[in-house]
């Protein structure tokens, strides 16, 4: 973690409890609309890469800079690599420069948030709505309009290119 990271993250953590306090209900409310689904540990690993595994169903990261979603510019559809289910399109996506795939908002209800204290200071972490699989983790250092950093990791996610990107 160098300078910048460490102060970015001072700074999140300290005007995250009233920005936070309202994502996590906003996106509570509407998750509660999605199928969940349930499979056990030999389900998933039956159809999860190892590197999808350690991410999606322990909560791992995965290295920055590793992930060929990082510099994906086609338009498109980012979706949950465990289930498919629909979490960003290619317009909210953003370079933060971090090494991980970033997003400035999300699909409404399509992922739920919780909070995480694995690093000390609280963090909000954010998994699939229908799966549950560990997605990331919402910062408060992100650009207009929503200044939110929706940190992914690219092993958690699959892209769909539009229809379109594939024909020209």
């Amino acid at each position: 973690m160098n300078r910048r990271h460490f102060i970015l993250g001072f700074l999140s953590l300290a005007t995250s409890p009233l920005i936070l306090a309202n994502l996590v209900g906003d996106r509570k409310v509407m998750a509660d609309k999605i199928e969940k689904i349930q499979k056990s540990n030999e389900e998933w690993k039956k159809i999860l890469t190892p590197e999808q595994y350690y991410v999606l169903r322990e909560e791992g990261t995965e290295r920055p800079f590793s992930s060929p979603l990082n510099t994906e510019k086609r338009k498109g559809l980012y979706v949950c690599a465990g289930c498919g289910l629909p979490l960003f399109t290619s317009e909210m996506k953003f370079d933060s420069g971090t090494g991980w795939p970033s997003f400035f908002t999300s699909i409404e209800g399509h992922l739920e948030t919780k909070r995480d204290f694995k690093l000390i200071f609280p963090r909000t972490e954010y998994h699939c709505a229908r799966c549950g699989g560990h997605q990331g983790h919402v910062f408060n250092d992100g650009p207009p309009p929503t200044g939110q950093r929706w940190c992914n990791n690219g092993v958690a996610l699959k892209f769909i290119p539009d229809q379109t990107e594939i024909n020209n």
